[in-house]
């Protein structure tokens, strides 16, 4: 169970580099993308086949290593538990058969409990409980994948000029006929603002 927990924690400190990075992006990279077309539906669909091709569509190969860690990690963890479990199955079917001579086919570490089957059944629903999760995080991380691919994919033409955003400025609003402070939202083909 600590095993387990541990790599939940590198697979969500995976999950915060991932949503960190996403904001990297420089106004270089927007220009570049400009003038390609990138299509949204073909990065999900890649993305969803293969973990990692809809990243390498969008040439953001950055990314690959997170996408193959939380994947990885979690797929490992996966193996360890159904490994583990069938370990526990064996054993609480050997302690709970009856057969005195199958005590020796107990693994040492469920040995000393082996006249207490009840103990050995619940570490083993643990285990399958743990299973369980494991396969949850693999499919959370590849559809985050996915999810990551697409948006992506649909923010490579959004402009990200340092001119977006909300600014103070003062002036004259005709419509309320007064001189004052406003807050301006630029729009459009605006070079800056004033």
């Amino acid at each position: 169970m600590p095993l387990f927990k541990n790599h939940f924690l590198i697979g969500c400190f995976l999950l915060l580099a991932l949503c960190s990075q996403a904001q990297l992006d420089s106004v270089a990279t927007a220009k570049k993308a400009a003038g390609k077309v990138y299509s949204p539906k073909v990065a999900t669909i890649r993305s969803a086949i293969l973990p990692g091709w809809g990243q390498i569509t969008n040439k953001k190969y950055w990314k690959l290593p997170i996408v193959y860690g939380a994947i990885g990690i979690s797929t490992g963890i996966f193996f360890h538990n159904i490994k583990q479990y069938k370990t526990v199955k064996n054993a609480y079917i050997n302690a709970t058969d009856g057969n005195p001579l199958n005590d020796n086919l107990i693994p040492d570490t469920y040995y000393p409990v082996r006249n207490s089957p009840e103990v050995i059944r619940s570490f083993r629903n643990q285990v399958r409980q743990n299973v369980d999760y494991a396969a949850l995080f693999i499919l959370f991380f590849w559809g985050l994948n996915v999810v990551d691919a697409t948006v992506d994919a649909h923010l490579k033409t959004f402009d990200v000029s340092p001119y977006l955003g909300l600014h103070l400025q003062l002036g004259h609003s005709n419509l309320a006929a007064t001189d004052g402070i406003s807050l301006v939202l630029p729009i459009g083909k605006q070079t800056k603002y004033k």
